[in-house]
């Protein structure tokens, strides 16, 4: 089977290739992201790779098919970029990575968290210019605050545990799926309300659905406690960025960690170190000195990488042999 691989980047090309040694696919790596505009090169492919700024609307799928794919892979869990009704109008069968290594991204939450709370990257910054200084680094300990963790999946249930069981923090959670696990460590179940109006730490771990955009939106912002500190390795648009900077101008906010960003499409996994981006809301909350932002690198791990290119190609390997696909995504069930 031959496949298209878009929006590749070198630890892709490495990791899918080691992978590939189990299936010898035909591998075509293209850098360029799938768009409307990149339809073309899929031509005599039978299989597309995608990753999360990919984009899969009706028009591209429709191109897809037209092209002769059968198989859209997702290398990843989100498929909030896929039209899963038009994908199976049009016959096209959509696979993913439902789990790859959630301490990859539990862990990285944590990482991002402490250093901003501990100002750990502005310290970094100052000393690199001999400045050992100590003012305005003044930082407040994890222990005894009350955490809130919304979606406790596998990366939330870590998350949730790590500062639960590892940091004395009192964790509130909020999840569809009660974890019984989670509540013999001491974690709280209560309405996403609740959680959203008393968390001092809020740290988001849902997928993005239309009821979950803009979950942190102004209201939420208004209404939360006065120094809320947010961590967002999950998807951008869970936040209102237009709403957050309005807050973080208002000091409602004491700190912002970032591993994603509503419109990352186009600059994130690029070096754009010499251009002049345009996006003036990405530009804007790069301004603000409690504002840690990271360009959706949680999951990059040489564990998350080999999980992520051997899921993927299992995954297209069952499709091409016609056996049962686990990871299948069916519109029917995103909507019962």
């Amino acid at each position: 089977m031959r496949i298209a691989v878009f929006g590749t980047r070198s630890y892709d090309r490495q990791f899918l290739s080691a992978a590939n040694v189990d299936h010898r696919f035909a591998l075509d790596f293209f850098e360029t992201s799938l768009t409307a505009a990149t339809t073309t090169l899929v031509q005599g492919h039978e299989a597309v790779c995608l990753f999360v700024n990919d984009v899969a609307d009706r028009p591209v799928l429709s191109a897809l098919a037209h092209a002769g794919v059968r198989l859209l892979a997702l290398r990843c869990a989100g498929y909030n970029n896929v039209d899963l009704a038009a994908a199976r109008s049009l016959g096209i069968t959509v696979v993913r990575v439902p789990a790859y290594s959630p301490h990859a991204v539990s862990e990285f939450t944590i990482a991002l968290l402490l250093a901003l709370d501990r100002k750990i990257h502005r310290a970094w910054s100052r000393v690199r210019e001999n400045n050992f200084a100590l003012d305005g680094l003044v930082g407040r300990n994890l222990h005894g605050r009350t955490v809130g963790v919304v979606g406790t999946g596998q990366i939330g249930a870590l998350v949730a545990k790590a500062l639960c069981a590892g940091f004395g923090c009192k964790v509130l959670a909020s999840d569809p799926v009660i974890d019984a696990d989670l509540v013999k460590l001491g974690v709280d179940y209560v309405p996403r309300e609740t959680l959203l109006r008393e968390a001092e730490i809020i740290s988001l771990h849902c997928p993005l659905t239309p009821e979950t955009r803009h979950l942190i939106d102004e209201q939420v912002l208004r209404t939360a406690k006065a120094g809320l500190v947010i961590v967002n390795t999950s998807r951008g648009a869970l936040i209102d960025t237009r709403a957050l900077i309005e807050a973080l101008k208002q000091r409602r906010v004491a700190g912002v960690a970032l591993d994603v960003y509503e419109q990352e499409a186009g600059i994130f996994f690029d070096d754009l170190s010499s251009e002049i981006i345009e996006d003036d809301m990405l530009q804007r909350l790069l301004t603000f000195p409690n504002v840690l932002m990271t360009g959706h690198q949680a999951f990059l791990t040489e564990e998350a990488l080999t999980a992520i290119a051997r899921m993927t190609l299992d995954n297209i390997a069952d499709f091409a042999a016609g056996r049962p696909l686990a990871n299948q995504l069916l519109y029917e069930s995103m909507h019962d």
